[in-house]
């Protein structure tokens, strides 16, 4: 468990960070982060240097310079690092979303058919992913867990998309492809 309180706007700017990083491997420009929170970059550059200060990003200097996570900031945000996760397909609206690994899935609810909700922890960018959209989330490995949902609102900070369940199937059978 990380000792690092970081506030929503830390976060949310670590979290981008993280999902920018994952997807380039690369030093990530302050402009980059700060289109994909909606601020601008003279903010994104003074939290960079409180987030410095906790090492949990370290800045790259040069033309290529930017910023990259520290491994001490993925523990911060609760974010698994492992070298082969188990993939979990996610569909949004019908495309694939190669860039995002599903990480967690809670049920709430599940008790109340009408009010059941699945909670869909994510690493990646769900930017584009608005309310009212459809999202497929499976088979689960294991399990093979498939539901069927709609975006019932997101939780950007922490990287959750909260689905309405239009359907939950198990085991659900392998697409052919």
């Amino acid at each position: 468990m990380s000792s690092i309180e970081l506030t929503p706007s830390q976060k949310k700017i670590l979290r981008a960070l993280t999902n920018l990083h994952n997807e380039s491997e690369s030093a990530i420009k302050g402009e980059d982060i700060a289109e994909q929170v909606d601020r601008n970059p003279g903010t994104i550059r003074n939290q960079m240097q409180s987030l410095k200060a906790l090492q949990l990003v370290e800045g790259v200097p040069g033309p290529k310079g930017g910023y990259k996570p520290t491994a001490t900031a993925y523990e911060a945000l609760e974010i698994q690092q492992m070298d082969d996760p188990a993939s979990v397909p996610i569909g949004h609206e019908g495309e694939d979303l190669d860039d995002v690994i599903v990480e967690e899935i809670d049920l709430s609810s599940v008790h109340h058919p009408e009010l059941c909700r699945a909670e869909i922890h994510v690493q990646g960018s769900v930017t584009d992913i608005t309310e009212g959209d459809g999202v497929v989330v499976g088979p689960t490995p294991l399990s093979k867990l498939l539901i069927e949902g709609t975006l019932d609102g997101k939780d950007d900070t922490n990287n959750i998309l909260i689905l309405q369940i239009d359907e939950m199937v198990a085991p659900a059978e392998e697409p052919e492809h």
